[in-house]
């Protein structure tokens, strides 16, 4: 957390950016752990001042704001990270922020708890080797199906564990992986290279229906709080989960089974055992 819809509407909220300068970068003291920076303070906040913001665009789990010199600066939210552009949850976990100028925001704040998170400024040619093919693979929005049974098929990994692979296809994570199997009734320990030509084009249909539903309801806060939207409101996706958390509840398909939950690559996966056989 947080996963592809919630960075795409982190992504969304902070368009307003877009042809502003950057007046000012601060680094926000914090008596939590300190995050990432590249490159290091103070040379990060040096490089952006007078820039002009030309884009925001998403990678994957990572926002990224294109800058008018050809350079990137990148958000990685990781765990608990949030791109905000009102009051942060806590000023006590408040990370960095950007002023800006000549546009409809007058800021860009960066907000992480526990600070697993990053703020980068990279080139093209950084953000290419690190973030481009082979590093990252096609966005699970953009992707065809066609593709997505390419990149996967091959697998002898859980087709819950092979979506969870980011070089493979970037954007899905645990939560998602769960809601996206559900919808296309495969089981979660189904080896990928088991599933049939209809479960690919199951799985591709659902996996768009899920992440484009969550990204109307601006993403999913669970019971820990922490996920916010731009404005640092909840997200609303939590409220139409069908098997994620709900460990012991009935599948909302069936209704005459319960949910159940197992263990995966040291992940928690959720699904009904009698429409996911």
């Amino acid at each position: 957390m947080p996963e592809l819809p919630e960075v795409e509407t982190m992504r969304r909220g902070i368009l307003g950016a877009v042809g502003g300068m950057i007046e000012s970068a601060t680094r926000c003291e914090s008596p939590r752990r300190t995050i990432r920076f590249e490159p290091p303070w103070p040379a990060l906040g040096q490089r952006l001042q007078g820039r002009v913001i030309r884009a925001v665009e998403r990678l994957g789990k990572r926002v990224v704001v294109r800058l008018d010199t050809g350079e990137a600066l990148v958000f990685e939210p990781r765990m608990t990270g949030l791109v905000l552009v009102d009051e942060p949850p806590s000023r006590e976990h408040l990370r960095f922020e950007l002023r800006l100028a000549g546009c409809s925001l007058a800021c860009v704040r960066y907000w992480d708890q526990r600070g697993l998170g990053s703020v980068s400024l990279l080139t093209a040619e950084e953000l290419a080797a690190r973030l481009g093919p082979p590093k990252l693979g096609p966005d699970a929005l953009a992707v065809t199906a066609d593709t997505l049974r390419d990149r996967l098929h091959a697998s002898r990994r859980p087709i819950k564990v092979a979506l969870l692979d980011q070089r493979a296809l970037a954007g899905i994570g645990n939560l998602y992986a769960s809601e996206i199997l559900h919808v296309a009734a495969i089981h979660p320990r189904r080896s990928a290279a088991r599933l049939t030509r209809d479960q690919w084009r199951r799985l591709h249909a659902a996996m768009h229906a899920v992440l484009e539903e969550a990204i109307r309801y601006e993403g999913s806060t669970l019971s820990d709080g922490t996920y916010r939207n731009a404005l640092n409101q909840s997200g609303g996706y939590q409220n139409h989960h069908r098997v994620y958390d709900r460990e012991g509840l009935p599948c909302p398909r069936c209704l005459s089974n319960l949910i159940k939950r197992i263990v995966q690559a040291q992940r928690s996966s959720f699904f009904c055992g009698s429409c996911q056989r």
